[in-house]
């Protein structure tokens, strides 16, 4: 039977967190001793500084020759089956909705559905809330076997989570007209109105122009040209022009989707090259590989950071965890809605999130031979809250990020008693 002294060492180890989060959150909604502008500034002084400081620390004296393999394999199996279950899942919906002629968001979109799906199951708030958490719980070797799982999610898990949102964003504005494009093309045409006094008829196949761009832009960009014509007949004659010129471009582009539908998609090596800028742009991934970089020389070589740098990175690194639930604390505070996403959704969330996923990480800890404390360390971690900076990259590429919100919010409220519960429950 589990002592009550060592759930009360697991609250002793959270409550901390919670009173960063609710002075975070009493700042902003009731003493309004923050504005919006500054709340973006903590939580950009986080994202830039704090954690990527706090993961290059981790990862730098993680010793990568001696880690636990049973460990990293039932973490990357969990990953690896959830990611595969939740696109199969996700395509076979999608190609059922466009048999039965349907336009839902789930059918339209599968990547969404898995990337949202994968990043509230499998990927855990480890650092902020699953190192004090779990050495509440099982002591300070859990301190050493949270780094490793640190390690494999920032990575890999968040680097493959990053390539789909850039997957779609390459895939999504390959079937969208550029700005530059678009006013070359509208400029092109006001020349040759005003030049030929709207005799002259536009060429689809020079001017590839969407459908959904109006006659009335059309128009008004022919009537604000200083070459546009004087006269009600010029205008009329400039209007007929403008319309001749959309049914052109309808036909023409109707006729280039039929013929050529796969020059919408870019190619995949751009693509890739796309999602590679990106990965080279976020703090988080470069503090993640450099300190992988320094771990594996380090370690190999045996020498230590100098005390004046391991010094300097201290004074920044400790501060990410406050930081980072003042600035959940402030986030909650700004919304409108307590559960932005709905109710129904956000318990679907809540059940992927703290039944689904530590399930399957019990189930392939059971599998490859797992038991004792290691095990009840994997199920654990496995029902921590989700990760705030999944929350941060649903944001940055507008995806679903109400309910990567919810799964933010409710789980910082929902994860210690959960989390008790599988301490309980496998300590029996």
């Amino acid at each position: 039977m589990i002592p009550g002294s060592a759930v009360y060492h697991v609250v002793e180890a959270m409550a901390p967190l919670y009173t960063a989060a609710v002075l975070g959150y009493a700042s902003v909604r009731w003493l309004k001793a923050f504005s919006d502008e500054q709340c973006a500034g903590i939580n950009h002084f986080v994202a830039l500084y704090a954690v990527p400081v706090l993961i290059f620390h981790m990862v730098s004296t993680n010793d990568p020759y001696h880690m636990n393999e049973r460990l990293i394999a039932a973490d990357t199996l969990q990953k690896a089956i959830m990611l595969l279950a939740l696109t199969a899942w996700a395509f076979w919906s999608h190609f059922r909705g466009r048999r039965g002629g349907g336009k839902d968001g789930a059918s339209a979109s599968p990547i969404k559905w898995v990337v949202t799906n994968f990043s509230v199951a499998s990927l855990p708030n480890t650092i902020i809330m699953g190192v004090p958490l779990l050495d509440g719980m099982y002591g300070s070797v859990s301190g050493g076997l949270m780094k490793q799982i640190v390690v494999m999610q920032f990575c890999i898990w968040y680097n493959v989570v990053i390539f789909l949102y850039e997957f779609m964003a390459a895939r999504d504005s390959s079937a969208k007209i550029s700005p530059v494009s678009v006013a070359a093309a509208a400029a092109e045409n006001r020349d040759r109105i005003g030049e030929n006094g709207g005799s002259i008829r536009a060429e689809g196949s020079q001017h590839q122009v969407v459908v959904n761009i109006e006659i009335t832009e059309v128009a008004a960009a022919a009537a604000a040209s200083p070459t546009a014509p004087d006269s009600a007949a010029e205008e009329a004659a400039a209007a007929a022009v403008a319309k001749e010129m959309t049914a052109d471009a309808d036909a023409n582009n109707n006729k280039v989707a039929g013929e050529a539908p796969a020059q919408q998609v870019p190619p995949v090596m751009h693509i890739v090259w796309m999602a590679v800028k990106k990965l080279l742009q976020i703090p988080n991934t470069y503090a993640s590989f450099l300190g992988l970089i320094w771990s594996l020389m380090a370690f190999k070589i045996g020498f230590s950071m100098p005390k004046i740098v391991d010094d300097s990175l201290f004074i920044i690194y400790t501060t990410a965890v406050g930081l980072s639930m003042f600035a959940s604390g402030t986030f909650i505070a700004r919304q409108s809605r307590f559960v932005p996403c709905g109710y129904t959704i956000a318990s679907l969330s809540m059940v992927l999130k703290f039944l689904i996923g530590p399930v399957l990480m019990l189930l392939v800890s059971l599998a490859i031979g797992m038991h004792g404390t290691l095990l009840h360390i994997a199920v654990v971690q496995a029902a921590l809250p989700l990760a705030v900076t999944s929350f941060v990259y649903a944001e940055e590429y507008k995806v679903h990020a109400d309910i990567m919100s919810t799964g933010v919010i409710l789980g910082i409220f929902i994860s210690l008693p959960v989390t008790i519960v599988y301490y309980i429950l496998l300590g029996l």
